[in-house]
């Protein structure tokens, strides 16, 4: 009976390992879940001021921009392709729309402003789906090539010059808040009001990914595109809504970026493009396409934020935050490839 009992014990503690892989493999988010936690927890240790309100409200005003970035990217990646041009895009928005409304059109609203901002990203982003098309290219080469024609365009013909007072409407919005709380060392922190945006971004494309007939299939394209075309899926269609997606939100995510620094500055956003690819990585999406959920990307962004805003409070300096960054990226990677093997 105890050797019996013994057996069973052994084929449980086997066991174990299996399960733990089956549940990374079925919600791979829970990834960069954990590397949360642990940073967290780590960083709350050496110093207890990280538990302050006030960290939280920064984390979220970070992550709002960089977050719409990685949702575009997202749709991108899961459809078995790469968005590289988004924050030139955001750029040449950001500051049109900026410019056109201070010369022309000082009082427009903010529900205007972000509708033409929202269209103009939709239709640069659709640019960079019949190119993709067209070209029969690589998505990663078309983006490298607009994002640099974006630029190119922006600084040649719209102008160099910084926007320091930005519309009205812009002005109010980035000074909304959600919640206003004063810290004990007598500085006041605000929730901002543009985090609803972020919100109702990842609703929006949750929905679209989970319950619609082009987010089935964004992910089969991205799978197997031979097999999907020969399941009556448009493959040129898809390319060209999920490029038009990510111009969409990049669009709207260059008028916050305004909004919040109260500057327009068309050479901002450059050299953000590796760290919102690692989020939507790091959050579970696969390179290769076919993968991704919305809540692995937010968690991603979250844990980017983290690592470029909180490492300082521990004395890390900010020379080391790229090499903890790449050290995640490819622990993800090896853990991913891990798991794919184990299935």
């Amino acid at each position: 009976m105890s050797a019996i009992t013994t057996a069973e014990d052994q084929r449980a503690q086997a066991g174990l390992p299996s399960r733990i892989r089956a549940f990374f493999y079925r919600y791979p988010e829970s990834f960069a879940a954990l590397l949360i936690v642990l940073l967290c927890v780590g960083v709350g240790l050496l110093n207890p001021a990280f538990w302050q309100l006030a960290n939280l409200f920064d984390i979220l005003r970070a992550s709002v921009v960089r977050g719409l970035f990685a949702l575009g990217v997202l749709m991108v990646l899961a459809a078995g392709g790469l968005d590289v041009s988004f924050s030139a895009i955001a750029a040449f928005v950001m500051y049109a729309v900026t410019k056109a409304v201070t010369l022309l059109a000082p009082d427009t609203g903010m529900v205007l402003i972000f509708l033409m901002a929202a269209m103009g990203g939709a239709l640069l982003g659709a640019v960079n789906g019949v190119l993709v098309n067209v070209l029969r290219a690589p998505s990663l080469i078309v983006t490298i090539g607009t994002q640099y024609a974006y630029r190119g365009i922006l600084l040649t013909f719209i102008g160099t010059a910084l926007f320091m007072n930005i519309p009205p409407a812009m002005d109010r919005f980035g000074q909304w808040s959600l919640m206003t709380q004063t810290a004990a060392n007598g500085f006041t922190v605000q929730l901002p009001g543009f985090v609803l945006v972020l919100a109702v971004a990842a609703l929006a494309t949750w929905a679209v990914l989970r319950f619609t007939l082009i987010g089935r299939a964004v992910y089969a394209v991205g799978g197997r595109p031979d097999i999907a075309e020969r399941l009556g899926y448009r493959v040129a269609s898809v390319q060209l809504f999920v490029f038009t997606w990510a111009g969409m939100l990049a669009g709207i995510a260059g008028i916050i970026h305004v909004s919040s620094n109260r500057l327009a500055n068309p050479f901002d956003l450059a050299g953000i493009e590796l760290s919102v690819i690692a989020a939507v990585i790091l959050g579970g999406a696969r390179i290769t396409g076919g993968s991704g959920t919305v809540l692995g990307t937010l968690l991603g962004v979250v844990l980017i934020t983290l690592v470029n805003n909180v490492l300082i409070l521990i004395g890390i300096p900010s020379s080391w935050q790229t090499a903890i960054l790449g050290l995640f990226i490819l622990c993800a990677g090896v853990f991913f490839a891990t798991q794919k093997r184990g299935r």
